[in-house]
């Protein structure tokens, strides 16, 4: 009897670790109105149900004290490495947020952003939000989930961290984010360039003009205008971008 309980504990132990650890780092469940209770509910719960499916493919030969701490350091730094991967997939959407934000004219407008808990530009917030919303609406985190669960095929327990792989995998995703981010932001890095441009033929044609007091009025009502019209199109194309991000970590 103590043998199978040490051994449960070991394969609750091995699944908590991985998936414990890419909840912390999961979009929406580390936001700072989660607070660490429900998390650590959520990851234990999700343990459970994954335990009897994962347990069969753990390593349970000769497993001594230095071996399971062995073990329980690599699945933290896979966890991890699953949370940074969606972490960095969701910062494409800020990017985009913040250009559109330079774009309007709310660079100095700012509020606290619940998803990063940092201060960010309040239409970097809206987006996100909607982002996250959307992310749960569209059963998307059940997406983040299957990936946490079908990476240990990926990534077997016991098998050594492929450090060069994780090195790629991240730099491609953070090249490829700031990529998406510009795409997403494009229609306001032109609204600006436009907007400047006539502003300062305007400025030339018209020198008594105040221009600063024309300028700004317009700017914000003309920005919020594009942000309206644009919005849809935007949280569509990283949701796309979003799952395809996943898909190749679902088996």
């Amino acid at each position: 009897m103590a043998e199978l309980l040490n051994l449960n504990i070991y394969h609750f132990l091995m699944v908590f670790l991985r998936v414990g650890s890419a909840l912390m780092l999961m979009p929406g469940l580390m936001s700072s109105y989660v607070n660490a209770t429900v998390r650590l509910s959520v990851a234990l719960a999700i343990a459970i149900v994954m335990m009897p499916v994962i347990a069969p493919h753990l390593p349970t030969e000769n497993i001594d004290t230095v071996l399971l701490l062995r073990f329980a350091a690599f699945e933290i730094t896979i966890g991890i490495f699953l949370g940074v991967v969606m972490q960095m997939l969701y910062f494409a959407l800020s990017l985009a947020g913040n250009l559109a934000g330079q774009a309007i004219g709310f660079a100095n407008a700012q509020i606290f952003d619940p998803t990063f808990q940092t201060q960010s530009i309040v239409v970097e917030t809206f987006l996100s939000l909607i982002a996250i919303t959307l992310i749960f609406v569209t059963n998307m985190h059940h997406l983040m989930l299957s990936a946490v669960a079908d990476s240990y095929y990926i990534f077997p327990v016991g098998q050594p961290l492929p450090w060069g792989d994780f090195s790629k995998e991240v730099s491609l995703l953070l090249n490829g984010s700031f990529i998406m981010g510009f795409k997403l932001g494009a229609p306001f890095v032109a609204f600006t360039i436009v907007f400047y441009v006539g502003m300062g033929l305007v400025s030339r044609l018209m020198p008594q003009l105040n221009i600063f007091f024309l300028s700004l009025p317009l700017q914000i009502y003309l920005g919020l205008g594009l942000l309206f019209i644009t919005t849809p199109m935007m949280i569509m194309w990283f949701i796309k971008y979003f799952e395809d991000g996943l898909l190749p970590f679902v088996h």
